[in-house]
């Protein structure tokens, strides 16, 4: 096939061009997925930007009970407004990080906390995963072990000659 020469100026190969742009795409799309995103508005940002960076990390550990998948930080939920809210009015009064979450989930209960304390109640739901990852383990070495040997039998007289003719080298073409 005839390739022709482009001018350095009108761009280079189209195709390794669109390879470029392609991944180009790519990146600024995972950049934009991967950038998390906040929900908190201005009005709500403290002047101190020490009792605001306690405010955001104690977001992180709130769910937001509309969303139920999103931190109260990521949410934009009314609830959620309300929440990041009362965070940063419990904070300006004096309470400790563990004195709001505390407080947040005598209101609401143990389901507003992302990361469920380890205790008698959440033990299942901790344990979970390993159990799993355990039984997958146990399937996989029980399937690999039943695997029946696999066993030939020999070939017939008439099989082993039939074989031999069918590799055996072509004379006519000497």
């Amino acid at each position: 096939m005839l390739q022709t020469q482009r001018h350095p100026r009108e761009g280079g190969d189209p195709v390794h061009r669109a390879t470029w742009v392609r991944a180009l795409f790519c990146l600024l799309l995972l950049t934009f997925l991967l950038t998390p995103a906040h929900a908190v508005e201005p009005g709500e940002i403290l002047k101190d930007p020490a009792l605001e960076a306690r405010a955001r990390t104690i977001s992180q550990e709130l769910r937001c009970v509309v969303c139920q998948n999103q931190s109260i930080d990521d949410s934009n939920a009314p609830l959620a407004h309300d929440l990041r809210v009362l965070v940063r009015e419990r904070l300006t009064a004096g309470d400790t990080d563990s004195q709001v979450l505390a407080f947040v989930e005598s209101r609401y209960g143990e389901f507003v906390l992302l990361r469920p304390r380890f205790k008698l109640q959440t033990l299942l739901l901790w344990l979970t995963p390993l159990l799993l990852l355990g039984g997958a383990a146990v399937f996989l070495v029980r399937a690999r072990s039943s695997e029946p040997a696999a066993s030939v039998a020999p070939l017939s007289a008439d099989e082993q000659k039939r074989l031999d003719e069918l590799f055996a080298p072509d004379r006519s073409d000497r």
